[in-house]
């Protein structure tokens, strides 16, 4: 597993944080949060490591994720 320095460990947390607001209220709860961050640790691996980007890698993913846990 990489390991990413303090600075891309604060972008992936905001892109994550901020991500999380767009999920439905009664939805957003910590196995959403945890699906949602594989996605940002994944794009983060493969070499993606723009806040925009990291957003993005989540962000595309919600409605899926929403599938999933309902």
């Amino acid at each position: 597993m990489p390991n990413f320095d303090s600075a891309m460990v604060a972008t992936m947390r905001a892109a994550l944080d901020d991500v999380m607001t767009h999920v439905p209220v009664d939805q957003a709860n910590s196995t959403m949060k945890v699906r949602l961050a594989e996605f940002i640790l994944k794009a983060a691996k493969e070499g993606q490591t723009g806040y925009d980007a990291l957003f993005a890698a989540a962000y595309s993913q919600i409605q899926a994720v929403l599938l999933l846990v309902a």
